[in-house]
């Protein structure tokens, strides 16, 4: 109660400040009009004076001053809006730095109270001992809080999967839907039944992302004494979700931070630079399983899905059909991880064994938190936000998975220039010009500019299974990461690869999803003659089976009579007669057996029957007549360069 009436003289004294600056701003404005209009009205009457024995004339300069004093009250009204937006937004910034001073000091006393509280049960419970160790090991939470030190240990050595808070969560769920009138009753309801100061900060960050207090609706009469009031720094813009969570953490007895710094926030792309406040941002370090940890709520907080109707404050009523969906990996993360995306501007709190530069930070490749939760890191340090190619416009980023994810993730990509929303070079898709293929662990995109100048690459992940594959549903692809590539010269012209489905290149695709293992090509890129025998083996049961060919500048249809297949067994062997030396692209589709029902037979190769079937793989086949000479070199490796034109 002390600090709830701390909190409304402070709210009082904003609420005095608006209304003395808004006073004084709209008196500021009648003397300015004021003057204004009299320096208008003084000319026309002078001006006026010298023509009055023109009539005609006098009525010219009448509808002048009108004109003008409209002008004048149209300049004026936009002058004042605009004064009027930087006044309030001044205010709001000292209004945001108050709150938080005064949250800061309540969340001291706060803590200082837990502790005193706690020493008085000691003494009364004869448990007092005059030594901090034994101190420590009856209660082991520290009660002053400790310098920053990057933790011992990383987040999957204190919990795996965030199921373990499965029963956590669903209280934090609970009481969300419900409204408290106190900081105090908010806090017991939340952590009466936590077990350790991880389920507390847990029960906390996922009460503050289930809320949503972004969309909520507070009348504009509520009270300091009602269950919105409780929220009232959220409602009237002075507090954020990271003060608001330090501010609970006191309550919880855990020590806790506000973090100011630099993020790679919305609007953000691969090479901008930090060099004013546009990218500024807040988080939380929270202090639990023995280390300072990060915690950004507001970019944790997710949204209410498959639900017909969001439950109204209050309610009582519970549904299966409710799923709240939020980010974990924005809840205690590794410093290793928060680094690609937030920069603190002191350095300790990096958490890091070796701190990194402002610069550092802008260099990091720019990596979204799916990036994290599918396990994927660069293998090759040179790996920044901003790629530059070589002499030929071509550059290579390579992204690794761990071995749990590659045979359910699949990639996509897009390419399209840097400072323009143009994804096309002469009518040609930019996406032509990057070859994606899988190796073992490691997915490789080469990217050809086509012109000099700046790119942007997206790539995106999906992690299915075959089943969910072989569907031919559409699958909705996320962005992993972003690069800038940077052509400052090309001296070589590059050619667009053939127009094949989308996607990676190479036979892994169709091993991984489909159990085809390919015998004869195990690369996306194949050297060959005027004639190819390309073989695979089925793992599990394959049907209708179907090649096209695509190569540049002819037509998909002419091709179609030069690709032929037949199914031995479990094998089955694609025949290609190249009418003419050159690049082709071979894409290869199949289905399941009884996948669309019984099937009539294997032979499927018209075009009609393409959309029955699911995309398999694709190959890049150069065909020449000095394949003999090729096969000879075909120890040297080949980049994807001039070779594949």
């Amino acid at each position: 109660m002390k600090h709830r009436k701390e909190e409304d003289d402070l709210y009082r004294k904003f609420a005095r400040q608006r209304e003395e600056e808004q006073f004084k701003f709209k008196e500021e404005f009648r003397e300015e009009w004021e003057k204004e209009l009299e320096k208008l009205t003084s000319r026309f009457e002078r001006e006026l004076a010298n023509k009055r024995k023109k009539p005609d004339e006098q009525k010219v300069l009448t509808l002048r001053l009108q004109r003008e004093r409209e002008d004048l009250e149209k300049n004026l009204t936009l002058r004042r809006d605009k004064k009027k937006e930087s006044l309030t937004r001044k205010l709001l910034e000292h209004e945001r730095a108050a709150t938080a001073a005064v949250v800061e000091k309540l969340s001291k006393e706060m803590m200082n109270l837990i502790i005193e509280k706690r020493s008085e049960f000691m003494r009364a419970e004869s448990l007092y001992i005059d030594d901090d160790y034994q101190t420590e090991k009856l209660f082991p939470y520290p009660s002053n809080a400790p310098a920053p030190q990057p933790p011992g240990v990383a987040k999957t050595d204190i919990y795996h999967d965030p199921l373990v808070f499965a029963d956590i969560d669903q209280i934090a769920i609970s009481v969300a839907q419900e409204d408290q009138k106190t900081f105090t009753d908010l806090v017991r309801m939340l952590i009466g039944r936590c077990g350790s100061d991880v389920e507390k900060a847990r029960t906390i960050f996922r009460w503050i992302t289930v809320k949503n207090l972004n969309t909520m609706q507070f009348d504009d009469t509520v009270r300091t004494d009602t269950p919105m009031g409780l929220l009232r720094g959220i409602k009237h813009g002075t507090e954020s979700y990271h003060v608001l969570f330090k501010r609970i953490c006191s309550y919880a007895g855990l020590h806790c931070v506000v973090i100011k710094g630099y993020s790679k926030s919305a609007g953000y792309q691969p090479g901008v630079r930090f060099e004013d406040n546009r990218f500024r941002n807040s988080w939380n370090a929270v202090y639990v399983a023995g280390a300072w940890r990060f915690v950004q709520c507001n970019w944790g907080a997710r949204h209410l899905v498959n639900a017909k109707e969001v439950p109204k404050p209050g309610s009582k009523s519970k549904s299966d059909s409710l799923r709240y969906e939020y980010d974990d990996h924005y809840f205690l993360t590794d410093p290793k991880e928060f680094i690609y995306e937030f920069f603190p501007l002191q350095a300790e709190w990096q958490l890091l064994k070796t701190t990194i530069t402002l610069k550092e930070f802008e260099d990091l490749p720019f990596v979204r938190s799916l990036f994290f939760r599918y396990g994927l890191y660069f293998p090759d340090d040179n790996t920044k936000a901003v790629m530059v190619t070589d002499s030929t416009g071509a550059v290579t980023i390579r992204i690794s998975m761990p071995s749990n994810m590659q045979a359910s993730l699949i990639f996509h990509y897009n390419l399209k220039f840097y400072d323009k929303d143009t994804d096309t070079f002469e009518n040609i898709s930019l996406k032509r010009f990057v070859m994606q293929s899988v190796v073992g662990n490691v997915v490789t995109f080469r990217v050809h500019a086509p012109c000099s100048g700046s790119f942007l690459l997206d790539i995106f992940a999906n992690a299915v299974t075959p089943r969910e594959y072989l569907t031919g549903e559409p699958m909705k692809f996320k962005s992993v990461c972003k690069f800038k590539i940077v052509c400052e010269d090309v001296q070589t012209v590059m050619v667009p690869l053939p127009d094949c489905a989308s996607g990676e290149w190479g036979p892994m695709k169709a091993t991984r999803l489909f159990g085809l293992v390919p015998i004869t090509h195990q690369d996306a890129l194949i050297f060959a003659g005027r004639e190819l025998e390309c073989q695979f083996r089925m793992s599990c049961p394959l049907t209708d089976f179907m090649a096209t060919l695509h190569k540049n500048g002819s037509e998909e249809k002419r091709l179609a009579k030069y690709a032929t297949h037949y199914v031995t067994d479990d094998l089955v062997t694609f025949k290609i007669s190249f009418p003419e030396e050159g690049q082709y692209g071979m894409d290869i589709y199949t289905r399941e057996v009884n996948s669309m029902g019984n099937s009539s037979g294997n032979n499927a190769e018209h075009n009609n029957e393409k959309h029955l079937l699911t995309h398999c793989c694709k190959y890049l086949i150069n065909s020449s007549s000095n394949w003999f000479l090729i096969q000879s070199l075909k120890q040297v490796p080949h980049p994807i360069t001039k070779a594949t034109q």
